[in-house]
């Protein structure tokens, strides 16, 4: 009997020994992302819903959390905008403060969200950029494909960008664009920058500034729509923020407020962000989307409350007892 004892207590303790860490399951009820799309848009803040231009983003902000009074950076410039969103980072530390494409300046030097990704999770990138300027961060690196089709193209509008999209996935599908990565990207990253063009040529109360929102929106539904052809839609996570917001911006060292809405999966309806966020905080919060750690050198930081599953809590858990013990 004491033997016997003896092994039973000695099973369980082997139990626990050899269970190590549990991750403990998310409710059954909500999706974990398994692809997200972060569509940067230019010109775009909450008066531009008002034009009735917009039903697709109008849907995904009601569907989803948002705050419209996300803090930008400073300067609040396209290219110190997009490399802070990248790397976590204000201006002063990733030091990109200028705003067109200099060669000899080179890439980013800190890592990008794009590296963090793969080190962490083996996913990877597809970016599309609307402006010559973002070429500056198009650090080469074997799980990320970028596509630039800037204002040197008369051509190239938001509908382009769809077209670059649609034959990015066909080709994925098949197992390659001819680049880096070989399947459908777990991240892509879509800038649409029309609305900001036409504001700041034709006026903010322009019909074409109305029509560019339109145009927006429509490029907007039809990547989603791809998304839904995959059998992808259900499984993502769609963020929606802007380099700057509805007319000129201010450089005096009062920093203006840009959108930030995220929808889809795990992701809380109807929500109003209560904390105060920066546009930062957009890379921390894409790694919590895919359940991945983020670094500690970023200033970025995860925007836990528009996550309706909380974070996997790592605990102990006795093995099951094979012995029936």
């Amino acid at each position: 009997m004491w033997l016997q004892k003896t092994f039973s207590m000695l099973t369980v303790a082997l139990g626990f020994a050899l269970a190590g860490p549990v991750m403990a399951a998310p409710p059954a009820a909500e999706v974990q992302p398994e692809h997200v799309i972060l569509f940067v848009l230019e010109g775009f803040g909450q008066d531009s819903l008002k034009t009735g231009s917009m039903p697709v983003l109008s849907k995904l902000v009601k569907n989803g959390s948002v705050t419209w009074s996300a803090a930008a950076v400073n300067p609040p410039l396209r290219l110190p905008t997009m490399a802070s969103i990248f790397t976590g980072l204000p201006v002063e530390k990733h030091g990109m403060d200028w705003d067109t494409f200099d060669f000899a300046r080179g890439y980013p030097r800190p890592p990008l969200i794009f590296d963090y990704l793969d080190l962490s999770g083996g996913k990877d990138t597809a970016v599309f950029f609307m402006e010559e300027s973002l070429y500056q961060l198009a650090r080469p690196s074997s799980y990320v494909d970028y596509q630039i089709c800037g204002r040197l193209r008369p051509e190239c509008r938001a509908a382009t960008i769809v077209t670059y999209v649609q034959e990015y996935f066909k080709k994925g599908e098949r197992g390659g664009y001819n680049h880096y990565v070989y399947g459908l990207p777990h991240l892509l990253i879509v800038h649409l920058p029309d609305a900001g063009r036409a504001g700041q040529e034709q006026g903010w109360t322009s019909k074409a500034y109305r029509e560019a929102l339109k145009d927006v929106d429509d490029a907007m539904s039809a990547i989603l729509d791809l998304y839904k052809q995959y059998k992808l839609f259900d499984h993502t996570m769609i963020i929606v923020t802007a380099l700057n917001g509805i007319g000129e911006q201010k450089q005096n060292g009062s920093l203006p407020h840009v959108p930030w809405i995220a929808s889809g999966a795990n992701i809380k309806s109807g929500h109003t962000i209560a904390a105060p966020i920066s546009i930062m905080d957009t890379g921390a919060t894409l790694m919590r989307a895919f359940g991945l750690e983020t670094h500690t050198e970023w200033q970025s930081r995860a925007i836990e409350e528009i996550f309706r599953a909380p974070r996997a809590i790592v605990r102990n858990e006795p093995a099951l007892n094979l012995y029936g013990q």
